[in-house]
């Protein structure tokens, strides 16, 4: 439990409440929100904020801590100043719970306790998959959706669910490949991405018959610029958090919050043609991602479109294996009529042809290690810990 406060009656108190207890870690910060805006949330199950409501730029900061938070941790907020307006502005921060000044010791406990089993419920580690593109037309898109209509069978015994997300907003084709209309309203949530909740996305979520959910936004292929990355990071946290799996189709220009999502990834797949420019381009975007991102996801290179001919002079799978050592994940044949036909009728490549070659490929490299549903996120045991302290 992390507890940020400037009172010294209330970190009293709370060292009372809780610190008799070697079952709870307690960690006390001293200071104000305004004050600590990289404030550490790393490990925390429950994070108590001791506000002073009356003043703007302690609201404005812990708008701008949920913003980076999302939904996990739990925030509880305790002030002494407080009115409707106020309740108003938690609300729509999304805090988990708000207490107003003088708090019982029994009464912070019991909502520590509510707001940690509350949240670890509701909240879901989702694997995120990222398709990015080593050349132009490699078929990153084909790849991406594919791979999405793959893992929402994959459970055991239930269905999983599942949402694209095309990142490419100037020249996405995701909605266009499954003939569904792009929903994404960039005009609507870039000016206050906080805006953006549960209630919101399902407006913007487009349906496919498959069950796959897709979040896209229409083209914009005469406009080229970049959004605000706290923008596209709270899209993403909203979506991880409510889905089994997330697939992200990746434009190939590297914006301000590439970093980010690739950093957030799970498996990160680097799409190339069969050509040696293209390999090459590979082999220089994950020395560059490895640069840049450190221990970060490890990425994986798919060579698309393969083939392999008797005695043809051009590249073979050992030159390809030669080139890009460990970082070569695998190839997808190359299928271009089975390929045309699915894209232009919005349908799955194996409703035009149960257990085609790409279909079968593509399970082979994407499902070994995602066959069972995610399992859900850790509780520290801090509901329980709490639960005893408070009969205690």
């Amino acid at each position: 439990m992390a507890v940020l406060t400037g009172d010294p009656a209330f970190e009293q108190s709370v060292r009372q409440t809780f610190g008799a207890s070697g079952a709870i870690e307690l960690r006390i910060v001293p200071g104000s929100v305004a004050s600590m805006d990289g404030f550490d949330t790393e490990g925390v199950t429950v994070v108590i904020i001791d506000l002073d409501a009356s003043r703007n730029e302690e609201m404005a900061a812990l708008e701008r801590m949920m913003l980076r938070v999302g939904a996990w941790p739990p925030v509880l907020v305790v002030t002494q100043d407080f009115d409707a307006e106020v309740a108003r502005s938690l609300l729509q921060m999304r805090v988990a719970d708000f207490l107003v000044k003088p708090v019982q010791p029994v009464e912070l406990v019991r909502t520590c306790a509510r707001v940690a089993r509350s949240s670890a419920a509701e909240t879901k580690e989702a694997q995120i998959y990222t398709f990015t593109p080593a050349v132009g037309g490699a078929g990153v898109t084909t790849l991406a959706i594919q791979t999405a209509l793959l893992l929402i069978n994959s459970g055991q015994r239930v269905r999983l669910t599942v949402c694209l997300v095309d990142l490419d907003f100037q020249h996405g084709a995701c909605a266009d490949y499954l003939d569904i209309e792009p929903r994404l309203d960039l005009k609507e949530i870039e000016p206050r991405p906080e805006r953006l909740d549960r209630q919101l996305l399902e407006i913007m979520l487009s349906h496919h018959a498959s069950g796959l959910e897709v979040i896209a936004a229409p083209n914009r292929p005469a406009e080229m610029r970049t959004f605000d990355p706290d923008m596209v990071t709270r899209l993403l946290d909203l979506v991880s958090s409510h889905f089994d799996y997330v697939v992200i189709d990746m434009p190939r220009t590297w914006f301000s919050w590439t970093d980010s999502v690739l950093l957030g990834t799970n498996r990160l797949f680097i799409v190339s043609e069969m050509t040696v420019p293209s390999i090459r381009q590979a082999k220089g975007l994950v020395a560059a991602i490895r640069e840049r991102l450190g221990d970060g996801p490890r990425p994986q290179v798919i060579v698309n479109r393969f083939e392999q001919r008797m005695f043809d002079p051009g590249l073979k799978k050992a030159d390809i294996e030669q080139a890009l050592g460990a970082d070569f994940a695998g190839t997808v044949p190359n299928n271009y009529r089975l390929v045309r036909e699915a894209i232009d009728r919005g349908i799955p490549l194996d409703e035009v042809k149960p257990g085609n070659n790409i279909t079968t490929q593509l399970r082979r490299l994407m499902l070994p290690q995602s066959a069972a549903k995610p399992a859900a996120p850790a509780v520290s045991g801090l509901v329980k810990k709490l639960s005893l302290s408070l009969a205690k």
